[in-house]
């Protein structure tokens, strides 16, 4: 079988399945990752709410005839919150008016009627993933590491950094999934000559706190934190970085 992904040379993509149907859930799972793409497959809303919050995810894909939360309340509760993410919408609904609603109320970038080749598939999430990558890149930041100056691609607004500001952002940006634990986190700062043990965690909460709003002030009013916190585990950052030595 040829591997479509091999289109793509970057990291794979990451994908949340929501399908209540657990064989074709199954199914399209076994397919996705034989294609590289990291899948992440539940059965409903809630259980997604549950990933989301230890998962940084680029695309999702929704039926909308889901237990509980309807697909379509999702997929506008997700355009809300996860703005540059890409959204299919995968359903047997075919009706126009139902199409419409997919696009118009829940903000999907495409809307697919079941039955779906799988490979059709695959190719219709690289294509979007591609898409997303360009808009991501043309919101990409700078920071130089020399002068501790960080450039918002917004305006080329320019901010100037504390070295521990600096620390972090670096560590967060090199990262896997731009996520680390709190307590690595502490131990960046244990050779600061005031911190010999390590930053305490209500320390880095306050350097979490005082760098989202410098960076909040050169971000558009409807931009998502810059660094959120990931629950039980540490912080994530939420924005493209590129270093300029």
């Amino acid at each position: 079988m040829m591997n479509l992904s091999t289109y793509e040379s970057n990291s794979p993509l990451v994908v949340a399945l929501v399908e209540d149907d657990p064989l074709l859930r199954n199914e399209i799972e076994v397919h996705l990752k034989a294609h590289d793409f990291e899948v992440h497959a539940v059965n409903s809303a809630t259980a997604l709410d549950d990933l989301i919050a230890r998962v940084a995810f680029d695309l999702f894909i929704i039926d909308l005839n889901l237990p509980g939360e309807d697909g379509l309340s999702l997929c506008r509760r997700l355009r809300r919150s996860l703005p540059s993410a890409g959204i299919v919408i995968m359903t047997a609904r075919v009706a126009l008016i139902d199409r419409i609603a997919g696009y118009k109320q829940g903000g999907a970038d495409i809307y697919l009627v079941k039955p779906v080749a799988p490979d059709e598939l695959v190719m219709v999430l690289l294509s979007l993933g591609r898409r997303l990558k360009q808009v991501k890149t043309g919101e990409e930041w700078s920071l130089s590491l020399r002068d501790r100056t960080l450039i918002s691609p917004y305006l080329d607004q320019k901010l100037r950094l504390t070295s521990r500001e600096k620390t972090l952002l670096v560590a967060l940006a090199q990262a896997k999934e731009n996520t680390l634990e709190s307590t690595a986190l502490c131990d960046l700062f244990g050779d600061d000559d005031d911190e010999a043990a390590g930053m305490s965690k209500h320390a880095l909460e306050e350097l979490v706190a005082r760098l989202r709003k410098k960076l909040k002030s050169v971000q558009p009013e409807d931009a998502e934190a810059a660094v959120k916190s990931v629950w039980s585990v540490g912080y994530q950052l939420c924005i493209q970085i590129k270093f300029v030595f």
